[in-house]
């Protein structure tokens, strides 16, 4: 093998810039050629790659986001749009990708390995619902800027003695929203994985006030069928039998940006460098995660497709803490 290329797809998490410094960087000592592609598969259809050297990855590793840039490419899930890429790779005499994204991202790449291109993946989304990997790049600082923002929201719902619906990311997910919960000692967490209706969260939140709680916070994620504004709004004529007023904050996009912590930093390094060493053995068609503590590969049959469960005992632990 001589060149290699890697790219960084869907949605940018804290952490992408250390795989791709190791991709480039590992490759290097590999003695491959590396190339970057520009703005994820919708780069790649338009052949938008550039070689890369070890000093256009210095700096970047404390850097959010993606130096390489992400864009969503609905040409891509056509037929037609893989080939087109696909044509560029091999123009361009690339002989392997590494894709760094999350879920979406990972299904492009499973696309390109079944039609017999070798194809390497790196687990990255904040949302940790790649199955795999017990852990993706991202979700590290993301729940730690979660946190974060309960601490702070604490503060101002004491002094009013509020209730705040805090909704954070992770789409279908709850693993955020739970571990945000646990971690900032909310008085619940609704997640898509175990629904709860709004009657019941009134309860934690009147119990709460009965307490002589001075403020109750309820972790939200987006995915539940019932989010914070939906929540809120179930509220509107019923606040006075809380105890406290409601307020909803939404934290959106805020939970990707920022500087990666020290364990994103790793976990991109170790798993970027995972990725070429697995190219490196022959190893194509799967998925660069972390499990047990191990830098492992998995097959992508094992991976698209597949659900992937919260811990069990963070549910349960959950509940008994907020009591």
């Amino acid at each position: 093998m001589n060149k290699i290329a890697v790219l960084t797809s869907g949605g940018d998490a804290p952490g992408m810039n250390a795989a791709i410094r190791a991709v480039v960087r590992m490759g290097i000592g590999q003695g491959w050629q590396v190339y970057g592609v520009r703005h994820g598969y919708s780069g790649l259809i338009a052949g938008d790659m550039d070689r890369m050297t070890a000093r256009d990855v210095s700096g970047i590793m404390q850097l959010g986001g993606t130096v390489l840039g992400s864009a969503r490419c609905p040409e891509f899930k056509t037929e037609e749009g893989r080939w087109r890429a696909l044509r560029e790779l091999r123009q361009a005499d690339i002989e392997a990708l590494v894709v760094i994204g999350g879920n979406g991202s990972q299904a492009g790449a499973y696309d390109l390995a079944r039609m017999g291109y070798p194809v390497v993946g790196v687990a990255s989304t904040i949302d940790n619902d790649l199955a795999g990997t017990d852990i993706t790049i991202g979700v590290h600082t993301a729940l730690d800027i979660a946190l974060e923002a309960i601490d702070r929201l604490k503060t101002t719902a004491s002094s009013h003695e509020r209730a705040f619906l805090v909704e954070v990311m992770g789409r279908k997910c709850g693993y955020l929203a739970l571990m945000a919960g646990i971690a900032g000692g909310a008085e619940a967490v609704v997640i898509p994985e175990s629904e709860v209706l709004p009657e019941t969260i009134a309860e934690e939140i009147h119990a709460a006030y009965l307490r002589g709680k001075s403020h109750a916070i309820v972790v939200v994620a987006e995915g539940a069928s019932y989010n914070a504004e939906a929540i809120a709004q179930h509220y509107e004529q019923n606040q006075a039998q809380l105890g406290f007023e409601v307020r909803v904050t939404k934290l959106g996009h805020v939970q990707r940006g920022g500087v990666p912590d020290a364990y994103d930093r790793l976990l991109g390094s170790s798993l970027g460098a995972g990725a070429v060493e697995a190219l490196a053995r022959g190893e194509q068609g799967c998925l660069v995660g972390m499990v047990g503590g191990e830098v492992t590969t998995v097959p992508y049959e094992q991976v698209i497709g597949v659900s992937k469960p919260l811990p069990t005992r963070f549910v349960k632990l959950a509940n008994i803490l907020a009591r």
